[in-house]
């Protein structure tokens, strides 16, 4: 297990789409894990972000920092006799990620300078599993999915968040992490898939590793 190596506290991380809250999920079902999922659907800008981006991406950023800051702390304070594993489908710097992209020089000048003043107050995780796709996988991803404020979501708007993702994890300086690369495999309906992922988690070395699994 996990736990066996030292690791209490899994984030998984991804762009849109990726499916890094249904793996969350799942590996909190399986593993007995305590969930912690990003609460998008209580952002009251994201939505208006999405139909227009400039006026609310520095409202949109802010309350994400905010949010995920309160959650996080609030995981570490909290004692949980029945779970061994934490497990989140973000980590905390992935809203600086975010930011770069959205911001423009001095909302983000703004922006650092709030998430360096709280970023100590928070648990980092053990391990970081970073799922990838290409464009055209996240965009049927997100189209099947269905939320009805992401249908604006363009591949050029993906394309530089996964350039940033990809410059972030393979250069992650706080834990070891796991690069899977997800574009063949369905690990949501599929257990011989999930299967592949699991094991991936398990067995990971304690340093960055990429792993593309084949589908069947």
């Amino acid at each position: 297990m996990l736990t066996d190596k030292g690791v209490h506290f899994l984030a998984i991380e991804g762009v849109i789409g990726v499916g890094k809250t249904s793996l969350a999920r799942i590996i909190a079902e399986r593993w007995n894990a305590l969930c912690i999922e990003e609460n998008y659907q209580d952002n009251p800008f994201l939505e208006k972000f999405y139909e227009n981006p400039e006026p609310y991406a520095f409202q949109t950023q802010l309350f994400f920092l905010l949010e995920r800051h309160k959650q996080l702390q609030h995981s570490a304070l909290q004692s949980d006799l029945f779970h061994d594993l934490l497990v989140s489908d973000y980590t905390f710097d992935k809203d600086a990620i975010f930011a770069a992209q959205n911001l423009s020089d001095s909302e983000f000048a703004m922006y650092e300078q709030v998430s360096k003043a709280i970023e100590h107050e928070i648990p980092r995780p053990d391990m970081v599993v970073y799922l990838q796709a290409s464009i055209p996988t996240l965009l049927s991803r997100i189209k099947n999915r269905g939320r009805p404020m992401e249908k604006s979501i363009e591949g050029s708007y993906l394309k530089g968040l996964q350039a940033r993702y990809d410059l972030h994890f393979w250069h992650y300086p706080h834990a070891p992490v796991l690069i899977i690369n997800t574009d063949h495999i369905d690990f949501v309906h599929n257990e011989n898939h999930l299967k592949l992922v699991l094991d991936a988690i398990e067995s990971c070395p304690r340093q960055t590793t990429y792993f593309v699994p084949e589908g069947n």
